[in-house]
């Protein structure tokens, strides 16, 4: 059995239909840009790495189609969709808005236990950003956010930004490799992990802010000399 096949095969366990389970893989797939931006699919290919038929590709790729992750050209093939920068802005809009108010919101009442599981997720992101392991650093810069939807406890805010991360997590991949940014954002998320300890709602969202509008800047000024990568 293939390696993608391996993959498959245990979102299938889990009992999801197999076109699920095909959605769950390549999109990603495309969010890791492990399948670039611009680059065409090769059905059959994919069909035959993951021991699937065309059924459940097909409607793996409309979804992903409504997510705006691949542009399906009539006569031409599929391909993966160049990073829109006005999904980025909508993300990020989106993002924004809920993870400043939810910060707001848990600051007061932040348990020691909560400052110090941040601050563990902190240290792991520098022993990370010494060890050059960007992979590893990326995941837990998303488990650290996570963290804070997981203490404010609404299921639904924590899945409205999931569901608009795939755009802005395509682009934000692009930053991490350029010198100092991931140093930079260890720094700003320790600001906000400090205004937390510090059960300051105003400062932590002032944090919050900071850190998310450095990112959409070096974002915005990246994708004007990306052509091939972003859509303007």
């Amino acid at each position: 059995m293939s390696h993608a096949a391996q993959v498959l095969s245990a979102p299938s366990r889990r009992g999801l239909s197999k076109a699920a389970a095909v959605y769950e893989h390549l999109r990603t797939e495309i969010v890791r840009l492990r399948l670039p931006p611009g680059g065409r699919l090769d059905k059959a290919e994919i069909c035959r790495s993951l021991g699937v038929s065309r059924q459940p590709l097909a409607e793996a790729i409309a979804r992903l189609a409504e997510e705006r992750l691949v542009d399906v050209e009539p006569q031409k093939g599929t391909f993966v969709a160049r990073i829109r920068m006005a999904d980025v802005a909508e993300a990020n809009f989106l993002r924004r808005s809920l993870e400043i108010a939810t910060v707001q919101a848990i600051a007061e009442r932040m348990e020691d236990v909560i400052v110090q599981r941040l601050d563990r997720l902190l240290a792991y992101q520098e022993a990370a950003v010494a060890a050059d392991d960007v992979e590893e650093f990326y995941g837990l810069d998303v488990r650290f956010h996570l963290a804070l939807f997981d203490v404010l406890a609404m299921r639904r805010v924590a899945e409205v930004v999931e569901t608009s991360r795939a755009q802005l997590e395509r682009a934000r991949r692009l930053l991490i490799p350029k010198p100092g940014r991931i140093n930079r954002t260890v720094e700003e998320h320790r600001a906000i992990h400090l205004a937390l300890a510090a059960r300051d709602p105003r400062g932590a969202a002032e944090a919050m802010a900071a850190h998310l509008d450095v990112t959409m800047a070096e974002l915005k000024e990246f994708s004007t000399r990306r052509p091939d990568i972003f859509e303007i």
